[in-house]
């Protein structure tokens, strides 16, 4: 009879080996600010059933570029508009979601609005005192993200903080700005901070950080939707062409489809059908 059992045990952990080396693996690598919402599109593709493990690492859009390019992995995640030199006609591009990009400040903070001037202006640092722009007589602290960050090369290209070196383009961010590795521990340091200044995914804005009117539009979805708040980015998934398995094809189609772009609505973002 104990011989019986552990058979039985034994034959059910072969059996369940096989049924998870079974699945595929679809591996993802991208943007830190779009990866929640991928991360949620994979678990609910993964609960319904499907036979695929999706596994995402989140280094960062230009991460994500590479690797789709070079066939590292799967799929790649970007949170900006592809560079120039980043586009080739064997690297296609599936827009997921749209996102606004929020600047945020502490809520202690009364200053509830600026120009898009303004808050170029803060990042480089040309306005360094609240007190310049209706708030408080305290130094600003501005906080931004790495320079491999999506969100960041979007908040510069939107904000025109690039600027000319002989014939290359760089950040004209000061270099006395704060640096926050990823979305979160940006959003936490400015809740830290009363009189911080920072810029974060729409679609993770909660109540420990306040987000500003720009040009005299609330950042909201309806405000990215209409037109009228312009600090807005799509979410990328990159492949190769004709790379793509069956199975990661399928959960490609899936992304854009009603169930999947109904879940982006309800997180925040901004669906595309």
């Amino acid at each position: 009879m104990k011989k019986t059992v552990i058979g039985a045990v034994a034959l059910l952990g072969a059996m369940a080996v096989t049924s998870v080396s079974a699945k595929e693996t679809i591996s993802v690598v991208g943007s830190n600010s779009a990866s929640p919402l991928v991360e949620v599109f994979a678990e609910t593709y993964m609960n319904a059933g499907e036979q695929v493990f999706i596994e995402i690492q989140a280094p960062g859009s230009s991460a994500g570029v590479r690797a789709a390019k070079d066939g590292s992995a799967d799929l790649g995640i970007s949170s900006r508009d592809l560079k120039p030199e980043e586009k080739s006609e064997d690297l296609k591009e599936l827009v997921i979601a749209r996102d606004g990009i929020a600047v945020v400040v502490n809520p202690q903070n009364e200053v509830e609005a600026l120009t898009a001037e303004q808050v170029s202006a803060i990042y480089k640092g040309e306005i360094s005192n609240w007190k310049e722009v209706g708030g408080a007589d305290k130094p600003i602290v501005a906080i931004t993200r790495d320079t491999a960050s999506g969100t960041r090369g979007a908040f510069e290209d939107i904000m025109s903080l690039k600027k000319k070196i002989g014939d290359v383009k760089v950040s004209a961010i000061s270099q006395r700005a704060q640096v926050a590795n990823g979305n979160g521990a940006l959003k936490v340091s400015v809740a830290s901070n009363p009189y911080a200044i920072g810029y974060i995914s729409l679609g993770t804005v909660d109540s420990s950080v306040q987000p500003l009117s720009i040009d005299g539009a609330a950042a909201t979805v309806d405000n990215v939707k209409n037109g009228s708040y312009k600090v807005a980015r799509p979410f990328l998934v990159l492949y190769k062409a004709g790379a793509p398995s069956a199975e990661t094809q399928k959960f490609l189609d899936w992304m854009v489809a009603d169930e999947a772009q109904a879940i982006a609505d309800k997180k925040g973002y901004i669906s595309v059908n």
